[in-house]
């Protein structure tokens, strides 16, 4: 875990996969900009490799993450992400083990240390509140606490769940932050998700299939500012 870091809750995330790239990507980058500082949120924001120096060079409260890493050093590795060259691409971050990416609870572990050496956020995805439980005492900046089964679909985690994992991570490390993932579809969702605890929570179909993509950025980050300033005023 990183000290002194500036991202703070509220905050969202848009992971792009490989739904947009190139200059579809950066048009997009710069809505979600515009619109985080207009609500004064942070959001993360995990495009192609390709893209990451073409984000970070253009847009000013977007956090670019990596959409993965590995803990190799400099040398072999024909294939791998370097952490050293995803720095110098200008991340701030690297988001481990999503469903579509995942890794081991040893390689998890040992990513999240080289990302401390070389000054890297890092936000791991967790599907059970056993496995949250196991990358939460390894230290983590952040945890994405979403059901496997349900990214995709449009159908958000139950509040039991949401409740549990929040609960499950304060105990073993309160400055861990939470976000809560899968099935986020629409503003409301990201309201009902904000007001049940969580410090964040995020979306890629929610934005990326919608015929709206820019109007559904701005829905979003609304519902996330109103619902966290209800709850905490």
């Amino acid at each position: 875990m990183l000290k002194n870091v500036s991202l703070k809750p509220p905050f969202f995330e848009i992971g792009p996969k490989a739904f947009l790239y190139g200059e579809e990507m950066l048009k997009l980058a710069k809505v979600i900009d515009k619109t985080a500082m207009k609500y004064d949120v942070d959001v993360i924001v995990t495009p192609q490799y390709t893209d990451i120096k073409l984000l970070a060079d253009n847009t000013e409260r977007i956090w670019v993450f990596a959409q993965h890493m590995d803990y190799l050093r400099p040398g072999r590795g024909l294939g791998s992400m370097l952490p050293e060259a995803v720095k110098a691409a200008g991340a701030k971050g690297v988001m481990l083990n999503h469903a579509e990416k995942p890794i081991s609870m040893e390689d998890i572990e040992k990513t999240i240390r080289r990302a401390e050496e070389v000054e890297l956020l890092t936000i791991v995805c967790a599907d059970t509140v056993e496995d949250v439980k196991k990358i939460a005492k390894m230290g983590p900046d952040m945890i994405v606490a979403e059901p496997t089964d349900l990214i995709g679909t449009g159908t958000t985690s139950d509040s039991n769940y949401v409740i549990e994992t929040i609960k499950t991570v304060n105990e073993i490390n309160p400055d861990i932050m939470v976000l809560q993932g899968a099935g986020i579809s629409n503003g409301d969702d990201v309201y009902k998700t904000i007001k049940l605890g969580a410090q964040a929570t995020g979306t890629t179909s929610g934005i990326m299939k919608s015929d709206r993509p820019y109007e559904m950025v701005e829905e979003m980050l609304f519902n996330l500012r109103k619902a966290w300033d209800e709850l905490h005023k």
